[in-house]
């Protein structure tokens, strides 16, 4: 009797063992499986949350099917101790176990709401921004300049909400006075900046920030990528470009930064310079005039005149016979490649053609005719005003 009842004892713990193995073999397999979620959707962990509630947050919204098994997951995994507080967007489909890995990572947030302090070459904005998780897109609700608009309540708002996250962009083309300028008016930042960076050396880019971060930091980081993209805009440079250093190429791509904001044309103006250089001839551009003027502190706000084109400073290039002593902006990165490998061409000219490119030519004749053709749409440009 005994005996019988001993192996009916050891059959149903074998049984249960089985059951128990099919158990946890399912909720693996189940917390690894892709989730029930068909939208994208951005998940916020507030301050002192904890997986309880993110479960019950991730149940509520569709994207988990047991609130429990996640929880227990992240247990299984020792991520229940993990958790990071951010706004966080969870792709269609994100298995319990990629969720996990999200909600936990840390880092910068990948969605909610963000301020962008755009710096461009004519203005510093302003933009409140929102990611759309459905189609992963930011949607703008203000954009002000702080110089002329007054401030949107929204910004305010904006700016106190702890899950903010904060952008700082700076475009091709901006100098480093009026990137230190609008670095001052940012009040998200502090310290001071007791010397403006030199010309061209801080990457254009977009720089995400933390309320309190040290201005100074913020520029070494542009700073070390710039180095780096100058480094290696250098070693991959063409052997035949007449440039002696990394810092006549980064000259000459501030020069080609400044004269065209068209992407596909950035090799070819390099080529004019280029050949310019080859044959010894001056470059004749407005924008070194330009930076002659000003010293990048601000924009000349009008037309050159000629006796500003007849100037002797360092960087009239109508002037000097060579490249100016220092860059006249910051470049980005197509940029300083340009600049080492330009198109093979034999522009010599080019002028701008009224579509926001330029006409480019090889002989005098050919640009004088282009030149003719500006003049008439400028004079019917200025009618129209």
């Amino acid at each position: 009797m005994w005996r019988h009842i001993a192996s009916n004892g050891v059959t149903f713990l074998i049984v249960a063992l089985f059951m128990l193995g099919g158990i946890i073999l399912w909720g693996k397999q189940s917390y690894q499986a892709a989730g029930p979620l068909s939208e994208a959707i951005c998940v916020q962990v507030d301050r002192g949350s904890n997986m309880r509630r993110v479960s019950k947050n991730l149940e509520e919204q569709g994207a988990v099917s047991s609130g429990t098994l996640f929880r227990v997951g992240a247990d299984y995994s020792d991520k229940s101790s993990q958790l990071k507080a951010g706004s966080y967007l969870v792709e269609p489909g994100a298995s319990m176990q990629e969720i996990v890995d999200v909600v936990t990572r840390g880092g910068a947030s990948t969605c909610g709401t963000e301020i962008v302090y755009r710096i461009g070459v004519n203005r510093l904005s302003i933009q409140v921004r929102e990611l759309d998780p459905s189609d992963n897109r930011y949607v703008e609700k203000a954009q002000f300049n702080p110089a002329v608009d007054e401030i949107p309540a929204l910004y305010t708002e904006t700016k106190a909400d702890s899950d903010t996250r904060f952008r700082i962009a700076f475009a091709e083309g901006v100098t480093s006075w009026q990137v230190v300028d609008s670095l001052k008016g940012m009040d998200v930042l502090k310290g001071e900046v007791p010397e403006v960076p030199s010309e061209g050396a801080l990457a254009p880019d977009s720089y995400e920030v933390k309320p309190g971060d040290n201005r100074l930091a913020v520029l070494t980081r542009m700073e070390q990528a710039q180095k780096k993209r100058i480094a290696d805009a250098w070693a991959a440079r063409r052997d035949d470009v007449p440039l002696k250093s990394p810092e006549e190429l980064l000259v000459l791509a501030s020069i080609i930064e400044k004269e065209t904001g068209v992407a596909r044309e950035r090799g070819q103006v390099a080529s004019v310079f280029v050949n310019r250089l080859n044959q010894g001839m001056k470059l004749q551009t407005d924008p070194t005039v330009i930076y002659g003027i000003t010293k990048g502190e601000g924009v000349l706000g009008r037309g050159l005149r000629r006796s500003e084109l007849r100037a002797e400073t360092p960087w009239n290039t109508y002037v000097i016979p060579a490249l100016p002593p220092t860059p006249i902006a910051n470049p980005g990165l197509a940029s300083l490649m340009a600049a080492g490998n330009p198109e093979n061409t034999d522009y010599i000219f080019f002028v701008a053609d009224g579509t926001g490119g330029h006409a480019f030519a090889v002989t005098l004749d050919e640009h004088n005719r282009n030149v003719a053709k500006w003049r008439v749409i400028e004079a019917e440009r200025a009618a129209d005003n």
